[in-house]
């Protein structure tokens, strides 16, 4: 089967849920144009929004900062209401992949928010409703979110701005049928213990059009998911919960990629062999997360080891790592038009890839068990080498993570998705990872240490079905294998 587009019918009833979901999913993905929205009309709506909509983010001094200060007693820099979140500080200690004690600033934001796909039927293809959103720490301001992106904070209205568009598909069951409903963690290294609900909702019934808002079929969010900060985080994230089935044929003949498409296709079949049994894949997580421990021990940020403030910055003293900044932030489409809040902001631009090879003619990706500062169950599945280069500089080759070299000086022959992804805009400021599928091929080992496991994409899209299995930076870099099948 050819890639399909779609063409215009007499409208058909739709059918919600049912077994046959993640083949309908399917469907949508083989769709990679669409008469609701075609993808000439994309670009040009979204370099409309980029010029029509008038954004400034600009850093200031903590002293600039509207609501939010410096609490007497333990430096942490909170907000007046008492909610949104908060910069404190943090003391680690764990003893998995050699252990290790540290203290950092962390966010701490307890709420959960809902990142939601609403999705309805237009001639039997399913499509999904995604948002033109302005985030203060977009590099490029704008980019692709879920229908719904909003903390429980902005859809209570603490903000005091304008309610949050179609949230009501997500809060009233007899609007919509739930797909998927599932709680993920956020980013253990900046977040402590955050978790947010991803959510996929259907509708048969009428949707009010926004000129914020565009329905695109799954095909067209992969095609996007092939350029650099189109596509956002919180929507990779609820992407890479969609049950997937295989669609279509591929007999793997043709060029290198060619190939790997049609092998990563046959992978996410149910009854495709594995190295690993799902049962050995989660005993081996089980067994490390109950092996050992992850320490955490909140405090305040004026307690925390290494790091200074001054008027503009928090940061650790080596230059490494990451700073928290305030910023000024005027947003004219946004609930709120104008404010003031503070960002961390990474002082590189990181490096995350999945080294995939094909065993017993089945692709299969390499998972890294990882702990992180602010994880809440000890580790979490991970990409196989997630890291900011300069961290690393100068360290012995012992200290030095797993696979660096193939991340680092990947073969472009080998290359099978490479572009630049931004982390999630509403807390971070220009956060940004060059994302890579780097198919090593059969000559690669098999042996692997003991916090890392071969397992199928079919395996990784089952456990992303559970909370707290998968990171939020695999689970991001997975919906971008996913756009290649």
């Amino acid at each position: 089967m050819s890639n399909a587009t779609l063409t215009r019918h007499p409208a058909q009833p739709a059918a919600v849920g049912g077994p046959d979901l993640a083949r309908r999913f399917a469907r949508s993905a083989r769709v990679t144009d669409s008469w609701v929205a075609s993808n000439d009309h994309l670009d040009t709506w979204l370099a409309e929004q980029h010029r029509a909509n008038r954004f400034s983010v600009t850093p200031i001094p903590f002293s600039g900062l509207r609501g939010w200060r410096f609490r007497p007693g333990t430096g942490n820099l909170t907000h007046d209401s008492g909610r949104f979140f908060s910069i404190e500080g943090l003391h680690v200690r764990t003893d998995f992949e050699g252990g290790g004690d540290w203290s950092q600033p962390i966010i701490n934001q307890p709420e959960i928010g809902i990142l939601g796909l609403l999705v309805k039927e237009f001639d039997g293809v399913p499509h999904f409703l995604m948002q033109a959103k302005m985030e203060p720490g977009n590099v490029n301001t704008i980019q692709l979110s879920p229908t719904v992106q909003a903390t429980r904070s902005n859809y209570t209205g603490v903000h005091g701005g304008r309610p949050i568009d179609y949230l009501e598909f997500f809060t009233d069951r007899s609007r919509a049928a739930v797909l998927v409903d599932v709680l993920q963690s956020e980013q253990g290294s900046w977040f402590l213990r955050k978790r947010n609900r991803n959510m996929v909702v259907e509708t048969t019934g009428e949707v009010p059009e926004h000129p914020d808002f565009r329905w695109l079929t799954l095909g067209q969010i992969h095609r996007l998911l092939q350029r650099d900060n189109v596509i956002n985080m919180d929507a990779r994230t609820v992407l890479s919960c969609i049950p997937r089935l295989p669609d279509g044929d591929g007999d793997g003949t043709g060029d290198d990629p060619d190939r790997y498409r049609a092998a990563l296709r046959a992978s996410l079949s149910p009854s495709v062999w594995a190295l690993h049994t799902d049962a050995h894949i989660l005993h081996w997580l089980t067994d490390l997360k109950s092996r050992h421990e992850m320490v955490q021990r909140q405090d305040g940020l004026d307690t925390v080891k290494g790091w200074h403030r001054d008027d503009h910055q928090i940061a650790h003293e080596s230059g490494r790592y990451f700073r928290v900044i305030a910023t000024e932030v005027h947003a004219g489409n946004r609930e709120v038009p104008a404010w003031t809040q503070p960002l961390v902001q990474p002082v590189e631009r990181g490096v995350s890839a999945f080294l995939t090879r094909p065993i017993g003619g089945v692709t299969h990706l390499l998972v890294h068990a990882r702990a992180e500062a602010g994880s809440r169950d000890v580790v979490e599945l991970a990409p196989t080498v997630q890291l900011q280069p300069g961290n690393y500089a100068g360290l012995p080759p012992e200290r030095v993570p797993r696979y660096r070299e193939e991340a680092l000086r990947p073969d472009p022959a080998r290359l099978r998705y490479d572009t630049v992804q931004s982390e999630e805009g509403g807390r971070f400021y220009h956060a940004e990872n060059r994302s890579m599928i780097i198919d090593v091929g059969e000559g690669f080992p098999l042996e692997t240490p003991p916090e890392f496991c071969w397992m199928t994409p079919r395996q990784m899209s089952a456990l992303l079905r559970h909370s707290y299995y998968v990171s939020i930076q695999a689970r991001s870099l997975f919906a971008g294998l996913l756009s290649l099948a």
